[in-house]
């Protein structure tokens, strides 16, 4: 059975973590944004080769996808997924859990780095951003979850780090580290 998922939520969440052991455990590709959307030096890439790796890869028959992206990019992701993980936690603790990754990347401690970037992001852009993305784009994305299982797709909303470690069991996967 084809099974396409994509995993949303703002940064720091868990949602990289989470796709990389669904994908292991379900035999999916995973396919993080965050390696379409961004060069080595958090230089984004050109508008043109996002769109055309985007479009690539959710023409894909299975997948999990993680990450927001370009926001006009989400709604085409939503439409091709079988299944929606929103990771829609208080803003608190996205800077909790993006604090923690810091620290882990800043020790060497970090496995995964998002996007396999060698150089992690400034720690006041990333907050900066997390607060944007809590603020401007959460809104909307809820929306485009509820629209999406209103019209028949399955829909997880996790809401604390505890939700995503049951949610994690239920899975089948290993546990956040």
């Amino acid at each position: 059975m084809m099974s396409r998922i994509v995993i949303l939520g703002n940064a720091g969440g868990g949602k990289s973590t989470l796709a990389r052991n669904m994908a292991k455990q379900r035999g999916l590709t995973h396919f993080e944004i965050d390696k379409l959307l961004w060069r080595e030096g958090w230089i984004q890439a050109p508008i043109d080769d996002y769109s055309e790796q985007h479009q690539r890869v959710i023409s894909e028959e299975s997948w999990i996808i993680d990450g927001l992206g370009h926001r006009d990019s989400i709604p085409a992701r939503i439409d091709r997924a079988t299944e929606i993980i929103l990771i829609d936690m208080p803003l608190w603790m996205h800077f909790w859990l993006a604090a923690e990754r810091q620290i882990a990347w800043h020790s060497g401690t970090l496995q995964h780095s998002p996007g396999g970037l060698s150089v992690m992001p400034p720690t006041r852009d990333l907050f900066r951003t997390i607060s944007e993305i809590d603020q401007d784009w959460m809104p909307g994305i809820r929306a485009m979850c509820v629209a999406a299982e209103k019209a028949g797709k399955k829909l997880a909303r996790i809401c604390d780090v505890e939700e995503l470690e049951m949610f994690t069991q239920r899975s089948g996967v290993a546990q956040r580290p």
